[in-house]
């Protein structure tokens, strides 16, 4: 088998690796209390894509002050809301990287067409993956400081990592997807010309 063959096997691996890290990004708490991006307090109360310890699951979500014993007037502001609200951008990466997966799967099978739509879907889960990480670390770097700032302890959670490794995986799927993509088609037209 070609180097072409591997490089689009490769990268229907690492887009359906990016997808299983961002559905445990998106499963995570108030759904799965493991799995968080930020840890605050003694408990701890960790903060998820749809909700925070002893929420309800819903899009966009208010930091309580009554579980943490803080100043709150900080955090509840409508631009940390909507804040909240941008981490709808992970199940949504999630999905595109699911669909590129399945797309290089039908690529590797039968239709090459399916390669050549899995880069451009690949090409989209990372800008959106990429997106969300810059959102996560910006919402989350404002919840951590504020709670800092009143003394109460908040650290990074899991979350953020695995979005990290998913974008990481979505940089490298898009690569040896376009170079199997690529690889071929160069192949294709020496074969032409000769």
């Amino acid at each position: 088998m070609s180097a072409a063959v591997y490089a689009r096997g490769a990268s229907v691996v690492l887009c359906l690796a990016a997808a299983v890290f961002l559905i445990l990004v998106t499963i995570s708490a108030p759904t799965w209390e493991k799995i968080g991006f930020l840890k605050a307090g003694p408990l701890p109360i960790r903060f998820g894509v749809l909700g925070h310890t002893g929420t309800r699951v819903g899009i966009g979500y208010r930091f309580n002050s009554s579980a943490l014993a803080f100043d709150d007037h900080n955090l509840n502001t409508p631009v940390v809301l909507n804040l909240t609200k941008t981490l709808i951008l992970h199940p949504v990466a999630a999905g595109l990287a699911g669909l590129a997966s399945f797309f290089g799967l039908c690529g590797l099978t039968y239709y090459h067409g399916g390669t050549v739509v899995m880069v451009l879907l690949a090409a989209l889960a990372t800008v959106v993956c990429l997106l969300a990480f810059v959102l996560d670390l910006v919402l989350f770097g404002i919840a951590r400081n504020s709670f800092r700032s009143q003394g109460i302890s908040a650290q990074y959670d899991n979350a953020c990592w695995l979005t990290l490794a998913a974008l990481v995986a979505l940089l490298l799927g898009f690569s040896t997807a376009s170079y199997g993509v690529f690889a071929r088609y160069k192949k294709n037209r020496q074969g032409r010309v000769s």
